[in-house]
């Protein structure tokens, strides 16, 4: 991962148009190719970023004073970075993270559905639990009815940082031929609104999971009919 503290303005130039004035801003380059800018506030949000695969080229201002970073995508969306004066660079080797350790609920959750399949739908069946990959283990990949790939992200509250991490997985299977189409789905106990909407507009499936019903408990209320 390269850190690049700068004074820089930023403009992105895609489907739409945006601009970030001259500030101090974060830079982080990862090993995914992803590049992402980043204020002193917003938590773990970017202000602006280039998922992969892209590339990224330096060059020098007509000016010469500074650095100027044009990041690009295969639709040939940009995110061109003009550096006024570059504050701090360095580069560390992080290896391969291991992934999140789920709270027990969420890891009984990922276990109970891999046994049970067919709670997403008759006829799926699973490839493997904690399918690896390089930005980290995919809860569940499995295959539906159809035999497509489908990579399941597990969550006892379902939230929209949740979302963003099934869709850095997509992005990422989706670039393995033998493996792609890939398509998602967030399942969780609770799905929080925000959440839901993110995610059927990124094309990726909600399920609200029983915990009690993956357990094989009798739910002792009682029932008409």
């Amino acid at each position: 991962m390269r850190l690049v503290i700068a004074r820089c303005s930023v403009d992105y130039a895609g489907r739409l148009t945006a601009h970030l004035p001259l500030a101090p801003r974060l830079i982080l380059v990862k090993a995914d190719q992803s590049v992402s800018i980043h204020a002193d506030d917003r938590a773990y949000k970017p202000l602006n970023w280039m998922s992969p695969p892209c590339t990224l080229k330096e060059s020098a201002p007509e000016g010469g004073e500074g650095a100027v970073w044009t990041v690009q995508n295969k639709a040939g969306e940009k995110l061109i970075i003009t550096m006024a004066e570059i504050l701090h660079d360095s580069s560390h080797e992080l290896g391969v993270d291991p992934g999140l350790i789920k709270d027990g609920v969420e890891a009984h959750l990922q276990e109970l559905l891999a046994d049970r399949m067919e709670t997403l739908g008759e006829g799926w069946s699973l490839i493997r639990r904690e399918y690896p990959t390089a930005i980290g283990p995919v809860d569940i990949l499995g295959r539906d009815a159809e035999g497509a790939t489908v990579a399941v992200e597990i969550k006892r509250r379902g939230e929209i940082d949740g979302v963003e991490q099934l869709t850095r997985y997509l992005e990422l299977l989706n670039r393995d031929s033998l493996l792609a189409p890939v398509s998602g789905v967030f399942a969780a106990q609770e799905i929080k609104p925000q959440a839901r909407t993110l995610a059927t507009d990124r094309g990726i499936r909600c399920v609200t999971l029983d915990y009690d019903a993956l357990r094989g408990v009798e739910d002792d209320k009682l029932r008409l009919f």
